[in-house]
């Protein structure tokens, strides 16, 4: 294969496929698509640049997504953890903020903190949001010391969590605590590490920020070991070290990554949106629902303006994680999702899922059970044979599997795999609403974009159910998120916390404010974007919404900004004061070039010559069309024309 001068690679990890996308300085690009090593994820990316055959001296840059956060916050196979926190809030992790675990189930109890009581060091201070009400003398830094150390000691903990009162506004207690351990730890030669709430999370909500402080100093040093891992593994044959996607759809180098753990909880969803916000920017769409149908799970996204909606909050496993954010619902409802029977009789489809190994019974790799994929299979939407990553598809192993649930119901295989279908498609239904409906926007005006292998399966039942009547299903569909992650540019970010009424900023404290936080972000480097957002809500108010701003703005036109924003997200507005909580500043590189241009095959009807005729036909449903790395259905009622750029855009007739 033959690649241009430089080439951005991205490789998407999922928990079947590994994906990789090659984009030249030209900005054509090359795919690849392997087998994870679910036991080596790392392993998995070297198999992906060795199938690719790419000259490691022809690489840029590798942009990674990652599931290393998700996974051990799944899993509690993160770092033990000591946290300090002011005298008489050590609880606050406990506490939650009196939601119950479920609203109607009454048995269901919250995941337990990722640090226990005994875990944390009460701290004799206290800052109030304005003042110091209790100071934190000498004499106390040395006696939490000690028992922080103890208690890590006896805990075999390796990262030390500080999270005092109010920190955002003042974190000079913090500060002071975090010298004198870090003199401490040096002085003993231990290894640990110490992390501070006022630089992972510098907002108001104690327990927002403690959590995702304590989930920081969780994953830590579980990803500095598997980011210096990888990139010593990648310079044996020449490679790069890796950028790693954040949550919020940037980049950083590893280096700077194994530094915010918390802020890669979601890497892996991320890419997805932004390749499909780059193919909508393409076609001048400026929003759009997004779906990402992997071998375990679905992601659902929103582009809004053109770019990725970015929020605040979420989190994994029960875990608060109150970082920016590209807003991804995950779903378990994957090509590799297992078809099962509930004490009742009920058909249901996931969580849990077969994976890469041994994969659905399709694969012929040891799998038994049902699955979406075999559903397909069944009903003919996959066909059966050859396909990419080295995967054979058998329809024998796939029916067998589908009969496991068939019999019980006492229907035909083939209804039973349509059922299993329908099943899925509620599930992700009901996400694509949450994302759209839920923050004021009608999908029904909306195109779905529709990718990674399952999307273009699905999309068509989707769209129907949301009462969307276009569909675009992108060029490189399978392999989407590979590509938003090559062409993701690097991006750094800082929060600054900025409680006040507008009334209590003046147009020249704003410019400061912005100005500041750009500088101390970017040091000496020259060449960045830098875009500006400032979290507004009416006083009283328990949620923000984030209202882009420039330097040169005045306050008053980003309280009507803001105002703008409310009435359009939640249907109304208020007679009332309005208030700043904190200003998050980017600084972004120039992102990698890409020209979207119909591959020589973009795909081919069943019963047609393999010649590339058909991207030039217009396609009338019902029918199924292989794709090079997918299979795009094309409901009844459905007609799909090709795209210039390369894939297809769907619409009901």
């Amino acid at each position: 294969m033959s690649y241009g001068t430089r080439v951005a690679v991205g490789i998407d990890v999922g928990g079947t496929f590994t994906d990789l996308a090659a984009l030249h300085d030209d900005g054509t690009v090359h795919t690849t698509k392997v087998l994870s090593v679910p036991a080596d994820r790392a392993q998995g990316v070297l198999n992906a640049l060795s199938a690719a055959q790419l000259p490691a001296d022809r690489v840029a840059h590798i942009a990674h997504g990652t599931t290393v956060v998700t996974n051990l916050l799944l899993e509690r196979r993160g770092a033990p953890v000591v946290a300090c926190a002011t005298q008489g809030f050590t609880d606050v992790l406990e506490l939650r903020r009196q939601e119950r675990a479920a609203l109607y189930d009454l048995s269901q109890q919250h995941v337990a903190p990722l640090v226990s009581r005994a875990q944390v060091v009460p701290v004799p201070e206290r800052m109030a949001p304005d003042v110091v009400v209790a100071p934190l003398t000498d004499v106390a830094i040395d006696a939490v010391v000690a028992d922080a150390l103890s208690k890590a000691e006896t805990h075999h903990a390796e990262t030390i969590a500080i999270t005092l009162l109010h920190a955002y506004g003042d974190p000079r207690h913090e500060q002071q605590l975090a010298e004198a351990l870090r003199i401490a730890i040096a002085s003993r030669g231990l290894a640990l590490d110490v992390v501070t709430s006022h630089e992972v999370l510098p907002e108001i909500r104690e327990y927002e920020r403690m959590a995702t402080t304590v989930a920081e100093a969780y994953a830590r040093p579980a990803v500095r070991r598997y980011l210096a891992g990888l990139s010593d593994r990648l310079a044996i044959d020449g490679y790069p070290a890796p950028r790693v996607m954040t949550s919020a759809g940037g980049t950083l180098e590893a280096h700077d990554a194994a530094h915010h753990a918390a802020a890669l909880a979601l890497s892996g969803p991320a890419g997805g949106v932004t390749g499909a916000a780059a193919i909508a920017s393409a076609l001048g769409v400026s929003r759009a629902l997004t779906i990402d149908i992997g071998g375990t799970s679905a992601d659902v996204g929103l582009i809004y303006d053109g770019e990725p909606l970015v929020e605040r909050g979420g989190g994994v496993a029960g875990i608060p994680i109150a970082l920016p954010r590209v807003l991804v619902e995950a779903v378990a409802a994957g090509g590799g999702s297992i078809a099962w029977l509930d004490d009742g009789g009920a058909l249901r489809a996931g969580p849990e899922s077969a994976g890469a190994s041994p994969g659905p019974a399709a694969y012929d790799r040891g799998g038994l059970r049902p699955t979406v994929t075999d559903a397909h299979v069944v009903l003919g939407t996959i066909a059966a044979g050859e396909w990419s990553g080295g995967v054979r598809i058998s329809r024998e192993k796939a029916a067998a599997a589908i009969a496991t649930v068939a019999t019980p119901l006492g229907v035909s295989v083939e209804r039973a795999a349509e059922a299993i279908i329908t099943t899925a498609d509620a599930i992700m239904a009901r996400a694509l609403r949450r994302v759209s409906v839920e923050r004021g926007v009608d999908p029904r005006g909306l195109p779905l974009i529709a990718f990674g292998g399952g999307g273009p399966l699905h999309a068509c039942g989707l769209a129907e159910r949301l009462g969307m009547r276009e569909v675009i299903v992108p060029p490189h569909a399978g392999v989407l998120s590979a590509v938003g992650l090559a062409l993701a540019p690097e991006r750094r970010e800082r929060l600054t916390s900025c409680v006040t009424t507008a009334d209590g900023l003046n147009d020249d404290a704003l410019a400061v404010l912005l100005t500041t936080a750009a500088r101390e972000l970017g040091g000496e480097r020259t060449g960045l974007d830098a875009r500006w957002w400032l979290r507004a809500r009416y006083v009283g108010q328990g949620y923000e919404l984030d209202v882009p701003v420039q330097p040169g703005d005045a306050v008053a036109t980003v309280v009507q900004r803001f105002v703008e924003r409310h009435e359009q997200r939640a249907g109304f507005t208020l007679d009332r004061a309005v208030e700043f909580i904190s200003a998050r500043t980017t600084l972004s590189s120039t992102p990698w070039p890409v020209r979207f241009a119909r591959p020589v095959r973009d795909g081919v009807l069943p019963d047609d010559v393999d010649d590339g005729r058909a991207m030039h036909r217009t396609l009338v449903g019902p029918t199924v069309v292989r794709l090079p790395d997918a299979t795009m259905r094309v409901a009844s009622g459905w007609t799909a024309r090709a795209l210039e750029i390369g894939g297809w855009h769907l619409e009901m007739t």
